[in-house]
């Protein structure tokens, strides 16, 4: 296992790491206070290339593979979590259908079929500078892999007819294609025959309603998206059919990309921490308040969190393969919930530690508290999920019961 970074995801962390620093940062206030999609961050993306991070250089792309995915994500967090986040939807919706889905096991044909539908995808963000979400809820189990997803998709000549709902589908109003995870509309459907298709923000029957003002992560706009007999030609199939059940089975780590904005946020609530006692934030009086030893103990117990979480995150990166064993997924899981849990404790402990000033709106520490309290929600792996799963695969053999 190495964990060393190549120059060439070093220098597209640095380039993240460019924006983020005098561009994303200083807007993400604004964002949070309007609730607003973060469209000028998106426009310095497209002007970088950097839409293209997991499309396949020979598609045009930069070609990104999961962990150097991974590292960038965790470095744009710690500038504008909302920005992160959505754009975790659209970076591994090139993923998914990319590298992802040439790990397993496709029919010759459907294979073909399929990357010839890749390059279509590929050229529209590289080219167009499309930008493509990924709404998974249904306010049912299914986002979970409990349960058949409650849309619909419809065979018919050419294509599908898409009907159904998704909430906190988050680029909402911002993304030019939504890719629908849902269930083929035959009898008997389940888990297995979930598809997975890109549905234009253009296309009849397509809208989005409801009103967004959440507690955290409020430049995502996550609001509901209505589909009633959407067509997606054939062509716009994100995975071969049937292939998105035996991603989920074969490739889990897929469902852990949310956490690199989480340890972004927590790196970020961390440096803060460190500045303010250090009398360096600017527009603030240069007051050093390093001297006390009750700030020196937190900022000590702070460090040594993010190390940990940090050391975690790196090790479940690194294991991320098709096929993964059980330690790994279990690995994975619980990498999920430490980096979702300790980045909103990372958050809670700089703002007890700063004190008063912290709870200012022109600060950005009760952003990161509020976006970093979220993480435990955020589905497919809450954190109740990452537990659950993670005592029962503790406790139990595959297929094995108390019966």
């Amino acid at each position: 296992m190495s964990l060393d970074v190549t120059p060439e995801q070093q220098d597209l962390i640095d380039r993240v790491a460019r924006l983020g620093r005098e561009r994303f940062a200083p807007r993400a206030a604004a964002y949070d206070a309007e609730a607003r999609f973060p469209f000028e961050n998106y426009d310095d993306l497209r002007e970088e290339g950097l839409l293209g991070l997991c499309v396949p250089k020979e598609h045009g792309g930069l070609g990104a593979d999961f962990r150097t995915y991974c590292l960038v994500s965790a470095e744009m967090g710690r500038y504008c979590g909302a920005t992160a986040l959505t754009f975790n939807m659209h970076a591994c919706s090139m993923m998914w259908s990319g590298s992802i889905t040439e790990d397993l096991d496709i029919p010759d044909e459907d294979r073909r079929v399929h990357r010839a539908n890749v390059i279509e995808h590929c050229r529209r963000v590289v080219e167009d500078g499309a930008i493509y979400a990924q709404p998974f809820s249904e306010g049912n189990p299914s986002a979970a892999g409990r349960a058949p997803f409650g849309t619909l998709a419809r065979k018919v000549d050419g294509g599908w007819l898409l009907n159904g709902r998704k909430i906190f589908a988050s680029l909402s109003g911002a993304a030019s294609y939504y890719g629908i995870l849902c269930t083929e509309d035959r009898p008997d459907a389940g888990r297995k025959d979930t598809i997975y298709l890109a549905a234009s923000a253009d296309a009849d029957g397509f809208s989005i309603t409801g009103p967004w003002d959440p507690l955290g992560m409020r430049g995502t706009v996550s609001r509901t998206l209505v589909l009633e007999d959407v067509f997606v030609p054939d062509q716009d199939a994100l995975m071969p059919r049937g292939i998105y059940y035996q991603a989920a089975m074969r490739w889990p780590h897929m469902f852990f990309t949310l956490a690199p904005t989480y340890m972004g946020i927590a790196q970020a609530a961390y440096d803060f921490t460190v500045a303010y006692l250090r009398g360096e934030i600017p527009g603030l009086p240069p007051i050093k308040r390093r001297m006390f030893p009750t700030k020196q103990i937190a900022v000590a117990e702070m460090f040594i969190t993010l190390e940990q979480t940090r050391a975690l995150f790196l090790r479940v990166i690194a294991d991320a393969k098709v096929d993964p064993t059980k330690d790994e997924v279990m690995r994975m899981l619980a990498g999920q919930y430490t980096i979702m849990e300790n980045a909103n404790a990372l958050s809670q402990l700089a703002i007890r530690t700063c004190g008063g000033q912290s709870m200012l709106k022109s600060l950005p520490l009760e952003r990161l508290y509020r976006d970093s309290r979220c993480g435990a929600l955020m589905l497919p792996l809450t954190a109740e999920i990452c537990l659950d799963r993670l005592g029962k695969e503790a406790l139990y053999a595959p297929g094995e019961s108390d019966d």
